[in-house]
């Protein structure tokens, strides 16, 4: 009987051990910035970080203005680990700091595109196992993270071979005096050409046929409905191929929530292409 027991913890144990996952908080130096920047990181259940022999996509997942690292997983989307190993990917979440992940022309200290696209995406490869190519690298995120999603996936399809957005701010010039972006750009009225050039709608020019799988969401209620239906517009016009997902809904948490479980679908799809 004892036998039997230990047999039956040692079973649990290793099934646990299968199972467990792994949620840390890391700091990765910015070179161009001079400082840390904290960033969650999950690990799918299964990943064993002894075995070189399996590599895993990875998503990159933006918060957005006044949140920060650890936003979408301890509020917008708790079941996140969960989710990491339902699709078998590692998901990580910088800090972009009310940043627009823009590199600030104007502030030293945000430099958000270089971070992310370069320094962040050259640690995760270089210290856990991925897919370090395109086709193993989305991003995407809410709101400030919309744009950003798509700003870093459009200006960079070297490092990411699909991005996303959900309720992002993808024409920022109908917002002028909103969210510190003059913070990071300077007046609007001043700098109106760095605005022009800054912003998602002005950017598809850049994306060549057959090089990024995209996907869009906002909700019908959102204030940033209609720049994203231009958007929308604008790519077909441009006979872009991507994903567009309209549905009731507002500029809320709750969405999101809802709305990264169709992305997650979607990059697993693409994850999945050979």
């Amino acid at each position: 009987m004892k036998k039997l027991s230990a047999l039956f913890l040692c079973f649990a144990f290793l099934l646990s051990s299968i199972n467990a996952q792994t949620v840390d908080t890391i700091e990765v130096f910015s070179p161009k910035m001079g400082r840390n920047i904290k960033n969650v990181i999950i690990l799918p259940s299964g990943y064993d970080k002894a075995n070189n022999d399996k590599q895993y996509p990875v998503l990159y997942l933006l918060h957005g203005y006044s949140g920060k690292y650890d936003t979408w997983a301890t509020f917008t989307k708790k079941a996140l680990p969960q989710d990491a190993s339902k699709w078998q990917m590692i998901v990580v979440c910088p800090d972009g700091q009310d940043s627009w992940y823009w590199d600030s022309p104007i502030d030293p200290k945000f430099q958000f595109d270089t971070y992310i696209s370069s320094e962040l995406v050259k640690y995760i490869d270089t210290n856990y196992h991925t897919v370090a190519t395109p086709r193993g690298r989305a991003i995407t995120g809410f709101s400030m993270g919309g744009h950003g999603g798509l700003w870093l996936g459009i200006n960079h399809p070297d490092v990411f071979g699909a991005c996303g957005a959900m309720s992002g701010g993808v024409d920022i010039r109908p917002f002028p005096n909103n969210w510190d972006m003059k913070k990071r750009l300077g007046r609007y009225k001043e700098n109106t050409e760095i605005w022009d050039r800054y912003t998602v709608i002005t950017q598809l020019d850049k994306i060549e046929p057959n090089t990024l799988s995209i996907i869009i969401d906002c909700g019908k209620d959102d204030f940033f409905y209609q720049v994203n239906e231009e958007l929308h517009k604008e790519m077909l016009y441009r006979n872009i191929p991507h994903d567009y997902i309209i549905r009731p809904g507002a500029h809320t948490h709750t969405y999101w929530n809802n709305a990264l479980d169709y992305q997650m679908l979607f990059f697993s799809k693409f994850f999945d292409q050979k």
